[in-house]
């Protein structure tokens, strides 16, 4: 039994329909070496959690697994008592309350806990994740981005780190925020988060696959990322450095068929690493909220008649294709030479207002093609 196995079917299992079937469905879901795609597998081969169950001790013999014993009774009837403690309810893969976006992914949880108030899972999300030893300037960028969504319908996903994700999760907890945990969803991780996780519960939603009471390890967090990114419609990277979790939940995104944004940090700041790297590989580029919403034109059409709201000034932006763009830049290349040239000047004379040049003058900083130099001025790089 491996767990690289693809989803079985495009088409959603049937949700277990008495308590038994959920007891069948964790034991199963529970048993040593099952996992997400290896769960549905045997859902599939065999009809029931309960007939899989039954077959699975032959199945691991098979495997080359001796004295397999699948999951005893005791041990889920011990976890839904945990649950019940302390108010957290079951959602299986299938029933009317499990996103549609999570369902989709290739290795989708057959089942996650939740604290809080399931509902907010029919509503658009987005995913902000960054690093956890976040700078000012990151902070204050997730909390403006984490705000100005939540004011336009959309939920915010995170996975309760500190750091950015810390920021996100408090700056939308009126507007509506999801956290999504390593280990079990009642265990308060890290515990300088527990007042957040408590609110998130009573403003939002806490949600985690792993049984209750789990303490989460570092191998669980890569699992928790999927999740993240596959519950929400796109994944914005704040901070990120050049290896990390954030990266990881960026390109789970991108397997997922999700958009990916990024907002671009100063190429000396290593914080910054990881997020320029997805601008340059292609992640669209996020200065504001208006730019993550103009990812997603269609579902943003769609929200505006329940959420109507004006554009705050400090985001709007004109609207450019991308052949206006690539035009700009070969302008603003063309002007510019190894003697430098005052970044108004060049504003000048391009005719262009300086709103719509400064992002690009971003993108070709970012890509190293030119350089900037003390006093504004701007130059082609060596």
């Amino acid at each position: 039994m491996t767990e690289d196995l693809q989803h079985p079917s495009t088409h959603p299992p049937l949700p277990p329909t008495t308590e038994d079937d959920r007891i069948s469905w964790l034991r199963l879901l529970r048993s040593r070496r099952v996992g997400p795609s290896t769960f549905f597998r045997l859902l599939k081969e065999h009809g029931t959690a309960q007939a899989a169950l039954e077959a699975l001790p032959e199945v691991a013999r098979a495997a080359g697994v001796e004295k397999y014993e699948i999951c005893p009774e005791g041990v889920v009837f011990a976890e839904i008592k945990a649950a019940r403690a302390a108010g957290a309810h079951l959602i299986c893969a299938g029933d009317a309350e499990y996103p549609k976006n999570l369902l989709e992914i290739s290795d989708a949880p057959p089942l996650i806990w939740t604290i809080g108030d399931p509902s907010i899972l029919s509503r658009p999300m987005i995913a902000l994740v960054g690093a956890r030893n976040a700078s000012s300037l990151g902070l204050r960028m997730a909390r403006a981005l984490a705000g100005d969504l939540g004011a336009r319908g959309y939920v915010v996903v995170s996975g309760l780190a500190r750091g950015i994700d810390t920021a996100a999760h408090q700056a939308a907890l009126d507007s509506g925020t999801i956290a999504v945990l390593g280990g079990g969803v009642d265990v308060m991780y890290p515990a300088e988060n527990t007042k957040l996780a408590q609110d998130i519960a009573e403003n939002g939603l806490r949600l985690a696959e792993q049984p209750m009471g789990l303490i989460p390890q570092a191998r669980h967090f890569p699992r928790r990322n999927r999740i993240i990114s596959g519950i929400a419609q796109a994944t914005v990277v704040v901070e990120a450095a050049a290896k990390s979790g954030s990266l990881i939940t960026a390109r789970n995104a991108l397997d997922q068929g999700r958009e990916v944004l990024s907002v671009p940090g100063h190429p000396f700041d290593a914080r910054a690493a990881g997020c320029n790297m997805l601008i340059r590989d292609g992640a669209r580029l996020v200065r504001n909220a208006e730019d993550i919403i103009e990812a997603l034109p269609a579902l943003e059409t769609a929200r505006q008649a329940e959420f109507p709201m004006e554009t705050p000034t400090d985001l709007r932006s004109d609207k450019h294709d991308l052949g206006e763009t690539a035009d700009l830049h070969s302008q603003i290349l063309d002007r510019l030479g190894p003697s430098p040239l005052a970044e108004d000047q060049l504003i000048r004379d391009l005719a262009t207002p300086a709103r719509n040049v400064s992002p690009v003058l971003v993108d070709l900083e970012l890509e190293g093609r030119i350089k900037r130099q003390a006093g504004g001025l701007l130059a082609l790089a060596d």
